[in-house]
C-alpha cells in the first residue's frame, strides 16, 4: 500500500497529496515525511535462547512447552517435548533439573517448577495421545547393547524413522538403571513400562536374559547388524578398598538396590551403613528405612560437596536419616567367620581442590572411632565393565573413546551414555541417545550445543513482572511414606500447572505481549494475524521497543550492520 492510501485510512476527508501538510514534523502524522531515513540503528524482532533450554543436556523447547501449557495446549506441549525427548513422563521424576538452576526466575523470587510441568505433561501425554508410528519403512537393521535411557531414546529417534532396531539386555525385563536402581518411591515401575510401550509400537524388539559378552559378542553384532549402539552403563561396583571389605554383610549399592527393585527383600540385619555421598548412597538409605531397617549415612566430604542432588538429601534428612559427614571407612569390622559386627572410621577435614573440583578430605590423625552395625551398604561409585568390547575398540580411563556424537574408531559402531562418561544422569543419557541417533539418522542439524549466550536476568524488563512464589510441590507425608515405596511426590493438577507455567518469564521468546505495538511512538509497529513487523520506511530507531520488551526479544543493531543479519 502507497503512503497516500495508508494515510487515507486515517484521514478520508484529505483526497490529494496538496491537502496534506508539509511541516518536517507533522502535527498529525509522520506518513508524508518517512522518518525512517533519520534512523541510525534499527530494531528486530531476534528470539534469544532462553537459559533453561541452554542448560537441558536433551535441549528440550522448555520455554515453548511452558508457553503451550499456559494456554493448556498440553497435546501441542507433549509433542514439542517429544522432539527431544521421549520420556517426559520419567524425566519429570527423576531429572535432576538442571533448568531450574539457570532459571532467571530463581533471581527474582524462585524459579520455575519445570520439573512438575514436564511431568504433569508427560503423563497426560501417556494418558491422551496416541503412541507414535514410524514415519517411513527403512531395512537398516541396529543393534543397541543396553535398555538403560541411552539405548532407550536412541531406539526411539531410529524406530520414529523406521530402523529396525533389537535391543539386547542382560536382565529380563528392560529399563536398564531405571529399573533396576531407581527406587519406586520416584518412579513408579507402571510409568516405566507405560513409557516402553512407545518402543514397541515403533516396532522395537528386544532380548532379554542375554549378556553380551558372555551370551553374545560386539563381533557378532557388527557382522549381522548395520549400526552397533553399546550403551550397557557403569554397573561394576567400587570396592571399598580397606580390610574385610568382602565381609558377609557388605552388600554394594546397586546390587541392594537391584534386587528391591526385582521384588526381594535383602536379608541384612536392622541396622546399617550406608557409605558414599551419592544418589545411590541416598536411594540406598530411604530404601533401607521403608523396608523398616535403621540406616545412616557416613560421606567422607561435607554436605556441600555431595554429588547426590540436593532435593534428595533434603528428603532423605526430612525423613529422619541421619548423615554423618567428614568420616571415611579404615576397616570393616567382623567375626572370625567373615560377618559384619561393624566399622572403624577416620575423621576428616578438607584439604585442597583435587580434581573433581571438591576439596579434597585429608584425614584427622589419632581420629579413629568404631560404630557396631549388621550390614554395609557401599555405594562410592560404580566402573563400566569394559571386558564385553572388543581389542580394536579404542577406550579411555572412563570406558569406550567416542567423538561428540558417539562415534567409535569402528566404522558403524557407537558407544553412548555411563558407558562412555562413566556415571551421570538419566537425562544426560537422553541427550546422548538422541544425538547418536540423530547422526545415524543423517539429521545432525537438529542436534543443538549450548551456547555461551543464553538471555541473562539482567537482559529481562522486569517492570511487566510481578512477585509470585512458586507452586508448592504436593507430597504425601514423611509419616506416610516411611514403611512403603509409593511415590512421594504425587504431582501438579491442572491448575497447579497452569499456574506455575504463567510465572515463566518467557526469557528472549516473544510472547505477543503487545508492548511494542502500543508504545512505538512513529506507530511503526505492524501487527497481522498476531504477527509483528516494523515498518522501517517510519521507524525513527529510538529504541522503546526494544527498551520495553519484558523479555529480550527485540535487538537493537547499526543501520551499517543490517546486512549481516
Amino acid at each position: 500500500m502507497k503512503w497516500l492510501d495508508k494515510y487515507k485510512v486515517i484521514h478520508p476527508k484529505l483526497e490529494k497529496e496538496t491537502d496534506y501538510p508539509h511541516w518536517a514534523i507533522s502535527l498529525t502524522s509522520t506518513l508524508l515525511n518517512r522518518t525512517g531515513t533519520w534512523r541510525i540503528f534499527r530494531p528486530l524482532y531476534q528470539d534469544q535462547i532462553p537459559p533453561c533450554n541452554n542448560e537441558c543436556p536433551t535441549n528440550e523447547k522448555i520455554q515453548g512447552y511452558c508457553d503451550l501449557v499456559k494456554q493448556a495446549k498440553f497435546a501441542e506441549a507433549y509433542k514439542l517435548i517429544l522432539e527431544d525427548n521421549p520420556f517426559p513422563a520419567i524425566t519429570g521424576r527423576v531429572c535432576y533439573h538442571p533448568c531450574e538452576n539457570s532459571c532467571n526466575r530463581k533471581d527474582y523470587d524462585d524459579a520455575i517448577a519445570i520439573h512438575c510441568v514436564e511431568r504433569f505433561i508427560g503423563d497426560w501425554g501417556l494418558k491422551n495421545v496416541a503412541l507414535a508410528k514410524p514415519k517411513v519403512k527403512n531395512k537398516k537393521t541396529v543393534a543397541i547393547v543396553g535398555s538403560g535411557p541411552a539405548g532407550m531414546a536412541a531406539a526411539y529417534y531410529l524406530g520414529l524413522e523406521g530402523y529396525q532396531v533389537t535391543i539386547f539386555e542382560k536382565q529380563t525385563k528392560l529399563g536398564g538403571m531405571l529399573r533396576y536402581g531407581i527406587p519406586a518411591y520416584r518412579l513408579p515401575k507402571a510409568v516405566l513400562d507405560t513409557e516402553l510401550k512407545k518402543l514397541i509400537k515403533l516396532g522395537m524388539k528386544s532380548k532379554t536374559k542375554c549378556a553380551v559378552g558372555k551370551d553374545i559378542t560386539i563381533d557378532y553384532l557388527r557382522k549381522n547388524y548395520d549400526y552397533v549402539i553399546i550403551c550397557h552403563g557403569a554397573h561394576k561396583n567400587r570396592p571399598l578398598g580397606v580390610p574385610n571389605d568382602k565381609a558377609k554383610g557388605v552388600i554394594s549399592g546397586l546390587e541392594f538396590l537391584s534386587q528391591i527393585n526385582s521384588g526381594k527383600k535383602p536379608k541384612i540385619g536392622k541396622k546399617v551403613a550406608v557409605i558414599g555421598g551419592g544418589n545411590t548412597a541416598i536411594d540406598a538409605a530411604r530404601s533401607c528405612l521403608r523396608l523398616g531397617l535403621k540406616p545412616m549415612i557416613l560421606y567422607r566430604r561435607t554436605r556441600l560437596e555431595m554429588p547426590a542432588v540436593p532435593d534428595e538429601v533434603d528428603a532423605c534428612e526430612a525423613e529422619g536419616i541421619r548423615i554423618e559427614f567428614l568420616v571415611a571407612p579404615v576397616k570393616v569390622l567382623a567375626t572370625k567367620k567373615g560377618k559384619v559386627t561393624g566399622i572403624e572410621l577416620m575423621r576428616m577435614k578438607l584439604g585442597k581442590p583435587d580434581a573433581s573440583g571438591r576439596r579434597r578430605p585429608v584425614p584427622v590423625a589419632r581420629s579413629n572411632f568404631k560404630i557396631k552395625l549388621n550390614a554395609i551398604i557401599t555405594a562410592i561409585g560404580e566402573q563400566v565393565d569394559l571386558s564385553i568390547l572388543t581389542p580394536d575398540i579404542q577406550k579411555t580411563e572412563w570406558g569406550v573413546k567416542v567423538d561428540r556424537l558417539g562415534k567409535t574408531n569402528i566404522t558403524n559402531v557407537y558407544a553412548i551414555g555411563d558407558c562412555v562418561t562413566g556415571p551421570k544422569t538419566v537425562v544426560e543419557a537422553l541427550g546422548a541417545g538422541k544425538r547418536t541417533a540423530f547422526q545415524i539418522i543423517g539429521a545432525t542439524e537438529k542436534i543443538i550445543s549450548k551456547t555461551d549466550k543464553p538471555v541473562k536476568f539482567t537482559d529481562l524488563n522486569l517492570d511487566y513482572f510481578e512477585h509470585q512464589d512458586k507452586t508448592k510441590i504436593p507430597e504425601i507425608s514423611v509419616a506416610a511414606r516411611k514403611k512403603n515405596f509409593k511415590e512421594v511426590h504425587t504431582g501438579y493438577n491442572k491448575e497447579m500447572v497452569l499456574k506455575e507455567s504463567e510465572r515463566c518469564f518467557s526469557c528472549g521468546v516473544c510472547n505477543k505481549c503487545d508492548n511494542c505495538f502500543v508504545l512505538c511512538p512513529d506507530l511503526s509497529v505492524i501487527k497481522d494475524n498476531g504477527e509483528y513487523e516494523f515498518d522501517y520506511d517510519y521507524c525513527k530507531g529510538c529504541g522503546v521497543c526494544a527498551h520495553e520488551c519484558p523479555r529480550n526479544a527485540i535487538t537493537m543493531i547499526e543501520e551499517s550492520k543490517v546486512e549481516e543479519q
